[in-house]
């Protein structure tokens, strides 16, 4: 049988692994898989070679401590793919382990497809040349990516963004507040610290805080956290002192049921930056989007960053349509007052979603699911 062989380094990725091989089986059911996941591609069917939850850790200060034990998956991944000779490796996301690993069986000449474009093109955009050395084909999310990448001579598809298949605009607002006793006013609202512990850990007491100021201003609320099994514990912990027991679901059916209550209800979130806005924005809630990394990283980081906007929705939109509080400006003070803005004020809840909409409206791909579009471009990758 003719093997695909796919690597995810986390909950995102993995989600994104299972679509792409539920697609490429409807089109090619002759095909057989194997790789590196989570949860999601294992419900395909493909055990993962070790628990990728290992890979999940951001952050210079947070990664050094395990970089021996990085290494050694990294190499026990390449000898594995070294070992089975697929007829393509798709590498998705996480570019600190993939596109090391595609350096490393490069010389295998097993196809590499890269599934969502590393953003160099926000990050020191010289790092373009060295990823056309480790990579056939990116399968771009993003509208403005592939002529970025084009320029430096990488074969790119933009095959849309997966949040449009998410489901995000799907849920159910009856069945959420039945299932979690919501009394008639209360107002659930969505708070989503990122899947890995470390940024977890560090937004959650933040968060905590002007969740405890906004409360005092507007009764009520009550937050509810979608949550990946590897952060779950560390929310409990974290959230036992906040003013309102929060809720936690995990499960994209009941994550998109709170947003379908949030939305129907006039909340809004308080949100980690990345795709986590974009799900805000299929859902309809507006906004503020955070982040607080630690004060080492952040100095770095900003020597490097290239782009005016953290959020992705404000990318797209080429302005600021969602608040951002980033690092310094990441206090409960803050969040608190852009929390609240829009469930206060009608006109600028409604701005946000006119904003949502003209962002939106970007990440579709010219014909076809993002899935489905992605699947088509590992099968020319093959037949090459």
């Amino acid at each position: 049988m003719t093997l695909v062989y796919i690597v995810a380094g986390e909950a995102s990725g993995d989600v994104l692994g299972a679509r792409l091989i539920a697609a490429l089986r409807r089109k090619r059911p002759d095909l057989d898989f194997a790789g590196i996941g989570g949860p999601r591609m294992a419900e395909q069917g493909v055990p993962s070679l070790f628990d990728y939850r290992e890979l999940a850790l951001m952050g210079l200060l947070e990664v050094l401590p395990k970089v021996f034990r990085l290494k050694r998956l990294l190499a026990d991944a390449a000898a594995d793919v070294t070992a089975k000779r697929p007829a393509v490796l798709v590498t998705i996301d996480s570019p600190g382990f993939t596109l090391r690993l595609a350096s490393l069986v490069r010389s295998t000449g097993v196809p590499i497809v890269h599934y969502v474009a590393p953003q160099v093109w926000a990050w020191r955009p010289g790092r373009v040349v060295k990823l056309k050395e480790k990579v056939d084909r990116i399968l771009c999310l993003l509208p403005f990516e592939p002529i970025f990448f084009e320029a430096a001579g990488i074969p790119v598809t933009f095959v849309g963004h997966p949040v449009l298949e998410s489901g995000a605009d799907a849920g159910d607002a009856e069945r959420f507040r039945t299932a979690h006793g919501l009394r008639g006013e209360e107002r659930p609202i969505i708070v989503m610290p990122g899947s890995r512990r470390m940024e977890a850990s560090r937004l959650l007491p933040i968060f905590g805080a002007a969740l405890r100021i906004a409360s005092e201003k507007l009764p009520g609320l009550r937050p509810v956290v979608p949550v990946a099994p590897i952060v779950a514990e560390t929310v409990r912990r974290v959230a036992a002192d906040w003013p309102a027991a929060p809720i936690l679901v995990e499960g994209n059916d009941a994550k998109h049921d709170a947003f379908a209550a949030v939305a129907r209800s006039g909340g809004a979130g308080l949100i980690k930056s990345g795709t986590s806005s974009l799900e805000m924005a299929v859902a309809g809630i507006p906004h503020v989007v955070a982040y607080r990394v630690n004060p080492i990283t952040a100095a770095i980081v900003r020597r490097l960053v290239k782009v005016p906007h953290a959020s992705l929705v404000n990318l797209l939109a080429e302005r600021e349509v969602v608040p951002e509080r980033i690092q310094e400006a990441c206090t409960p003070e803050a969040l608190a007052e852009a929390l609240l803005r829009p469930m206060l004020d009608p006109a600028v809840a409604e701005a946000q979603r006119a904003g949502f909409a003209e962002a939106l409206a970007k990440l579709r791909a010219p014909e076809g699911l993002p899935s489905d579009a992605a699947a088509e471009a590992v099968l020319k990758a093959i037949e090459e």
